[in-house]
């Protein structure tokens, strides 16, 4: 089959192995739309890709075989699958915190060396990373079907769809991991896919004022017409101050850097051993919080940061939390709100391309030209 794979220096398509039943829960999966996503830059800009590699954890598309203890799925089903591999059946599943799984990764000492104990899985990751081959191919070999893959409801478009494998989930959790309540204020960092789906999930949970931080024009637009938001352009403002206006004085109830702060280097040693970064966003969402308030960290941080303000944490008694797109939990919801046309995602694909142009539409979504916030592929 085709597959877009990291080729030791750039991108390319390249004929790889079709993927395969390994045990009686997988599925196979003909992928019908697959987005790229922020995280997929940072692994190329040095996240640890071997030559090879299939990039993509964000995809929907059509069952065309199951293992024999698969009950939730049959050939022929159109399914959006979580981006994060997770068992269904460990502590943290059964808590809702798939992305916290124990059994999800193919390589969990790397993730004990990197951070103490492995995370879930997840697509078009390195295998140190926990990572499975990834979803900018034709097929995808889905393990734990019955967890990770949901039945998309008829009448729901695949543009719309496909955001309910990664960005949607990640917005839901960043606000369900906030403590987001009706009548708070909220500030997001970022008007990325996420960014933006955090400020949606905040208002449909009944924040009394939603204010999103970016500095491109075009997302800032994107935000007031399609998510119930306010914008500030971090360019054109003092954040702090304009959302201490907007809050009475306060400052927000809950922060969430959605801006996608990274520490991406050559290796996952090497990301250990880097020098630390300066997380300016989170930095910032620290500062403007309201004493007592909440820090909601999204972002892809893998590494160390310096200049973290831990002071304005104590004496602000701010509770900062960390969070990765808890998928199996939120999709079933996501998707019934799609259904009634409660949440429409399909603006986010900004720009389609078939696989055979995979590298081109990276290029623009680096760049992100032409008002690019997310690419779709097709492999047809």
């Amino acid at each position: 089959m085709r597959a877009l794979c990291w080729q030791g220096d750039r991108l390319a398509v390249a004929e790889v192995p079709d993927p395969e039943l390994r045990n009686g829960h997988d599925a196979i999966v003909r992928v019908r739309r697959s987005a790229a996503c922020g995280t997929d830059l940072h692994l190329i800009d040095g996240g640890g890709l071997a030559p090879g590699d299939v990039l993509g954890h964000e995809f929907l598309g059509e069952v065309v075989e199951v293992g024999p203890r698969v009950r939730r799925h049959r050939v022929g089903d159109r399914v959006v699958v979580a981006s994060v591999v997770a068992c269904g059946r460990c502590r943290y599943c059964r808590q809702g915190r798939h992305s916290c799984c124990d059994n999800g990764s193919v390589d969990p000492v790397a993730g004990e060396l990197a951070w103490g104990q492995a995370p879930a899985g997840c697509y078009g990751h390195p295998s140190a990373d926990g990572g499975f081959p990834g979803s900018h191919a034709e097929y995808v070999r889905v393990p734990y079907a019955d967890v990770g893959a949901f039945t998309v409801p008829d009448g729901v478009p695949d543009e719309r769809a496909v955001f309910a494998s990664d960005a949607a989930p990640a917005g839901w959790t960043g606000v369900d991991v906030g403590g987001v309540r009706p009548g708070d204020v909220v500030a997001v960092w970022g008007a990325g896919a996420v960014g933006q789906l955090v400020a949606r999930a905040a208002v449909l949970r009944g924040a009394a004022r939603v204010v999103v931080i970016d500095r491109y024009d075009e997302r800032l637009r994107m935000v007031e017409r399609h998510t119930g938001a306010e914008t500030v352009h971090y360019h054109r403002a003092d954040v702090t101050a304009e959302l201490r206006e907007r809050s009475g004085g306060r400052g927000p109830d809950v922060c969430v850097e959605a801006a996608g702060a990274v520490d991406g280097s050559r290796s996952l040693a090497e990301r250990l051993r880097r020098a630390p970064r300066t997380p300016l966003a989170l930095r910032e969402a620290v500062h403007a919080c309201r004493k007592g308030g909440t820090v909601v960290v999204l972002g892809d941080v893998t590494g160390f940061v310096d200049t973290f303000p831990v002071g304005a944490v104590v004496q602000k008694e701010l509770t900062v939390r960390g969070a990765r797109p808890h998928g199996p939990r939120h999709i079933p919801e996501l998707l019934d709100r799609m259904a009634r046309d409660e949440l429409r995602t399909e603006h986010l694909a900004t720009h389609r391309f078939p696989l055979a142009e995979g590298a081109a539409g990276y290029a623009l979504f680096r760049e992100r030209a032409d008002g690019c916030v997310r690419v779709v592929f097709t492999p047809g």
